[in-house]
């Protein structure tokens, strides 16, 4: 009888995390999910938690060796924990913007390093990295959220040929703005520039607008699986018509025509 792939999913307290989790899950894996606070928290359906901070380095080496204990492999890795912060880049300090790393990026380098040995051994494995349409290009006022995101994508496709030779596929799954908690929960920046004001309000109305009629996070999730189970060795999976249209408009688009949009989109040039 054929064991079931082990799959670890970081962030599945909520949105995006707890969709995948779940529906991997009903697929037939078993999943570990992660929260900083598992005993105060639901675990989706079919799936066990674990507890883990990525900031930290020992939360990270005490969740993969629960889950090895428990299992004997990880087969899946999907980094999916994440924090968004808005404001603008001045008005980010130092401290704000490392922290946003943390999480975002070493966090996920932190947790990636961890399983490889295992599947590197076995010759096998899937790492697949949450990232976003914003590790592509950047808008205004989301600028170190961003930057996060345009690391992981680097990262990812240094990864994509440094371990396609042992035969593990690393996956980027890119949405555009989903309806998810990160929304409502997004930090702001630490200080205000008062020259700022007008035009970041504007911009943060459309970006929660954005969130809030977006893509379900279950799009995501399907995403995720169908990159799975693909047998193209694809890297870039974007989410939504919206995802690749962005994408195909920044790959083709003239430099000055695609910034001009986004500045129009997001009223950056409005006085």
């Amino acid at each position: 009888m054929e064991t079931s792939r082990v799959a670890l999913v970081t962030g599945a307290s909520s949105g995006i995390g707890r969709s995948t989790a779940e529906l991997l899950a009903a697929r037939g894996y078993r999943v570990f999910g992660t929260a900083r606070e598992p005993a105060r928290t639901e675990a989706p359906a079919g799936v066990e938690l674990v507890a883990l901070d990525v900031r930290r380095a020992a939360s990270v080496q005490a969740c993969v060796g629960h889950v090895l204990g428990r299992a004997g492999r990880i087969d899946v890795l999907v980094n999916n924990a994440g924090v968004a912060m808005l404001g603008g880049v001045e008005e980010t300090s130092v401290e704000q913007a490392r922290a946003i790393f943390e999480t975002n990026f070493f966090g996920l380098l932190d947790l990636t390093s961890a399983v490889l040995p295992g599947m590197r051994s076995r010759r096998s494995g899937a790492i697949v990295n949450v990232s976003s349409v914003l590790g592509l290009f950047t808008i205004p006022f989301l600028g170190v959220y961003a930057a996060s995101k345009h690391a992981v994508e680097a990262c990812s496709e240094a990864l994509h040929h440094e371990l396609r030779p042992f035969g593990i596929r690393v996956l980027l799954v890119e949405p555009s703005f989903i309806r998810t908690p990160l929304g409502d929960r997004s930090q702001l920046a630490d200080r205000t520039v008062a020259d700022y004001e007008a035009a970041r309000t504007r911009a943060l109305e459309i970006v929660r607008g954005r969130f809030a009629s977006g893509s379900r996070p279950e799009a995501v999730a399907r995403a995720v699986l169908r990159a799975l189970e693909s047998r193209r060795r694809r890297l870039r999976h974007p989410v939504g018509a919206e995802a690749s249209l962005l994408g195909l408009l920044r790959r083709l688009a003239p430099a000055w025509s695609f910034e001009l949009s986004v500045r129009k989109q997001f009223g950056a040039d409005a006085a």
